[in-house]
């Protein structure tokens, strides 16, 4: 079990490339700063679908890692984008199976924070705030804070 004062600092944040989530990132480091706190930035990834003869066909077992490293290795690009490669606050990378809104919740147990883009790289980019972050605000165990973009 974690100790509870190692988690009071936990900053979760989401991370999917996008520029909101850049911002997201940058916020989040900087508050980690601030509070001695640490940052643990989150990416979903999921298995693709197929179509094949029979239907929709899940990809081969082999598949797993390779989509996990990229995923892993999409993110710490993104991170690295956002604040540089020596961050002025501990910045751990995640990169875990399932759907992005399934992800952060289940990461945010026991965090201090949850931060998201209010609008990340899915579609009807003209919503007020994008479907994972109404989710994550509606349903997170601790506070959310989003952050919306420059131009929002």
């Amino acid at each position: 079990m974690v100790d509870q004062r190692e988690e009071s600092g936990r900053i979760v944040v989401g991370v999917d490339g996008s520029d909101s989530s850049k911002q997201a990132v940058r916020w989040a480091v900087r508050q980690a700063e601030v509070t001695r706190g640490a940052v643990e930035a989150v990416t979903a990834w999921e298995f693709p679908q197929f179509h094949g003869a029979l239907g929709w066909l899940p990809p081969s077992s082999s598949d797993e890692g390779a989509l996990q490293a990229r995923a892993h290795q999409e993110l710490t690009r993104t991170v690295e984008e956002a604040v540089g490669p020596r961050p002025p606050a501990e910045v751990r990378a995640e990169a875990r199976y399932g759907t992005p809104a399934g992800v952060l919740l289940h990461a945010a147990r026991g965090a201090a924070l949850l931060v998201v883009g209010s609008r990340g790289l899915g579609g009807f980019t003209g919503l007020l705030l994008g479907s994972v972050a109404q989710h994550c605000v509606q349903n997170a165990p601790c506070p959310v804070l989003v952050v919306r973009g420059e131009d929002g």
